[in-house]
């Protein structure tokens, strides 16, 4: 059960349901039949333009965002999908702060919805340091089937792991 790594916490009947899945060889079926479509979401500026659209939609009077990429894998923090910094510097006695995005270049290839479902995660950072209730509120009043699709994309890791793509 090399996928465990991915829903650690969860319960044991939800297990054994994507164990079976991932046995069965279903599992790129059920993704496909729920994401059909990839994104078209390649290059940073897009992934910016798009981070940027959803943090007016929902945040607008949050911080600007100074930079949103995709970053390798190996260039995150260990595991994560998306990292969000926030760095202060005093510049002429003026505080300046930046805020960055960085998306693992990974999800170039996952559908749209899970790539949303990370930029609101990273967005929610702006005002939620750690992961509490408020947090995952604010996470669900951005997108209302956020913990879905979270979920979802931990099986699109599995299928990842697996070396396969969805498209």
């Amino acid at each position: 059960m090399s996928f465990l790594k991915y829903f650690q916490g969860y319960p044991e009947n939800i297990l054994l349901q994507i164990d079976q899945l991932i046995q069965s060889g279903k599992l790129k079926s059920y993704l496909l039949n729920k994401y059909p479509n990839p994104h078209e979401i390649n290059t940073d500026k897009q992934l910016y333009q798009f981070t940027n659209e959803l943090k007016k939609m929902y945040m607008s009077k949050a911080p600007p965002l100074s930079k949103v990429v995709y970053e390798k894998q190996n260039d995150l923090v260990l595991n994560a999908l998306g990292t969000h910094s926030f760095v202060s510097r005093n510049h002429g006695g003026k505080l300046k702060s930046k805020h960055e995005i960085r998306i693992s270049s990974g999800l170039r290839l996952a559908p749209k919805e899970m790539l949303e479902m990370l930029v609101v995660h990273e967005l929610s950072h702006f005002k939620e340091k750690d992961h509490n209730k408020a947090f995952y509120k604010l996470c669900e009043y951005m997108l209302s089937d956020y913990h879905q699709i979270e979920f979802d994309l931990r099986l699109f890791l599995v299928l990842t792991d697996q070396g396969e793509t969805l498209y």
